[in-house]
């Protein structure tokens, strides 16, 4: 992913979660959707989600002009922490008791990881802010056992047309899908509104559990899908 500061103010990244909760897990700045694979991997392997990741949803946010806002960004050089994303990936955790809130999981957020899901929104989406059209934002909800299958990235995305690294890869070997797939990143990152549903029900729910590139919703609907998983 792309960044484009808002102005040039010192810049904030000062880390407020658990100390040690976000190091455990790869990073790599501007690989978002790979720190996401690893991250949803590593929370399956170490008991803190299902065996299987059922209980993960990745969330791709994004819209047709590749331009979206988001607060509290470790990348940001503005106070608030603003900045436009062309795409941004994130992991939600459902949680089973209904006394417990579902969890983000943003590895380039200021917020403490993991935070609420009705908190990241409030800070993160600030849904109550008005936007430009040009920044609604639209988010591609995919459940993870089916992203850790078929997701896969030969990082072209990151190359200019000379072919040198935008922004230097992770050191290890790029993703492959399961079935072979050497490259369908753009399948989750390209969005448009008129693929949004139009209303969350029961059968939004079947889409998200069965598609492998699963469904676009706005950010108005975002907590409600998730108070709509059993």
């Amino acid at each position: 992913m792309a960044t484009a500061n808002l102005d040039s103010s010192p810049p904030v990244s000062s880390e407020i979660s658990p100390p040690g909760t976000v190091s455990v897990f790869p990073h790599t700045p501007c690989y978002c959707e790979e720190n996401v694979y690893f991250l949803s991997k590593k929370l399956c392997e170490d008991g803190i989600a299902t065996s299987d990741g059922s209980d993960l949803f990745v969330i791709f946010i994004s819209n047709e002009q590749k331009q979206i806002p988001l607060w509290h960004q470790k990348a940001s050089h503005r106070a608030d922490g603003v900045i436009l994303w062309d795409y941004h990936v994130i992991c939600v955790q459902k949680r089973k008791e209904s006394n417990l809130p579902h969890l983000v999981w943003d590895l380039d957020s200021n917020l403490p990881c993991p935070s609420p899901l009705d908190k990241y929104v409030a800070e993160t989406i600030r849904p109550s802010f008005q936007l430009f059209s040009q920044f609604q934002r639209i988010f591609r909800i995919v459940h993870a056992p089916l992203f850790l299958r078929y997701f896969a990235s030969d990082r072209r995305h990151m190359k200019d047309s000379a072919g040198n690294w935008v922004s230097p890869p992770p050191s290890y070997e790029a993703i492959v899908a399961e079935d072979g797939t050497l490259h369908n990143l753009n399948e989750y990152m390209d969005m448009s509104s008129i693929d949004v549903v139009k209303t969350i029900g029961a059968d939004t729910v079947d889409s998200v559990l069965s598609k492998k590139s699963g469904v676009l919703i706005s950010e108005s609907q975002l907590e409600e899908f998730f108070s709509m998983i059993s």
